[in-house]
């Protein structure tokens, strides 16, 4: 009568052999008997003196391998962080980083050209004009005036041909006319932030002001190109939730890592903000009554 926990005793069954090898069990093993460990012979590969064989979860059941267990005795070592690593991670009381600052200071007042824009109960954050790298183009243009239309000038002088003289004059003029109105429009073309909305003014007869709620912002990138790295230019690119953007591109902006933890800041740690503002109040009125 065969067991019952099991399928008759057959002497001829092929797998007779394989099934008395799975069950059978599996004896622990010691490290001085594994070739290799540090206790036994030196060849072969080395084992930790951390780690060992356990039964594990699984024990008592029919299960075959070894379970991997940490020894409990085994000392545990802390991560190595250098100073430099934890001056990022050190604050004060009332949560202000220790360390160097990553963004540029932050401007007292607007400007006038700004002021007129900005509603009472709205909190003033920086306002930015174009990088320079912007005037390249009528630079470039006023220079290339000067020199052709100088060397034209001289050479019409000696022809004795005076009304194409004072022609290429006037040119040279409305060249230099163009190159200036160009520069004031650099001018008065301003970034602004506030701590609702960012804004771009510009234009001089016809002035024109685009804005766009922090709020609004579902992405904000920079982007930028070998020269513009060289000469700490960019162009920044916001995204909104609307589908009619007013202002989603601006052109060669200065700076564009530091404003782009400026506008990032404002628009997910506010708070932070307002703590380095009041502390740095704090601070300039400590300085005035000392």
């Amino acid at each position: 009568m065969g067991s019952p926990s099991g399928p008759p005793f057959d002497p001829d069954d092929p797998d007779r052999g394989r099934r008395e090898r799975d069950t059978e069990p599996i004896p622990r093993v010691r490290p001085d008997d594994v070739p290799g460990s540090r206790s036994g012979p030196s060849d072969g590969p080395p084992f930790s003196d951390d780690v060992g064989y356990g039964d594990g979860p699984y024990a008592g059941e029919e299960r075959s391998g070894r379970a991997w267990v940490r020894d409990p005795e085994a000392g545990y070592q802390a991560p190595q962080i250098s100073e430099e690593e934890l001056a990022g991670l050190r604050v004060d009381a009332s949560g202000m980083p220790l360390g160097p600052r990553r963004v540029l200071p932050l401007e007292d007042e607007p400007s006038s050209l700004v002021a007129r824009y900005l509603f009472p109960t709205e909190r003033y954050r920086g306002e930015w004009k174009r990088h320079w790298i912007h005037l390249t183009t009528p630079i470039l243009v006023g220079i290339a005036a000067t020199f052709v239309l100088g060397y034209l000038s001289g050479f019409l002088a000696g022809r004795d041909v005076g009304a194409l003289t004072t022609i290429a004059v006037l040119l040279w003029f409305a060249v230099m006319g163009w190159v200036a109105w160009r520069v004031a429009d650099w001018w008065y073309d301003r970034f602004i932030l506030t701590n609702k909305r960012v804004m771009v003014v510009n234009g001089i007869i016809t002035r024109k002001v685009a804005m766009m709620p922090l709020a609004r912002v579902t992405d904000m990138k920079y982007e930028q190109s070998p020269t513009g790295r060289a000469l700490n230019y960019g162009t920044f690119v916001l995204e909104s939730a609307g589908q009619d953007q007013a202002l989603r591109e601006i052109k060669n902006l200065p700076n564009p890592n530091e404003l782009y933890l400026r506008v990032v800041e404002e628009m997910y740690e506010p708070q932070a903000v307002e703590a380095r503002l009041g502390k740095e109040a704090d601070e300039a009125k400590a300085d005035d009554g000392a």
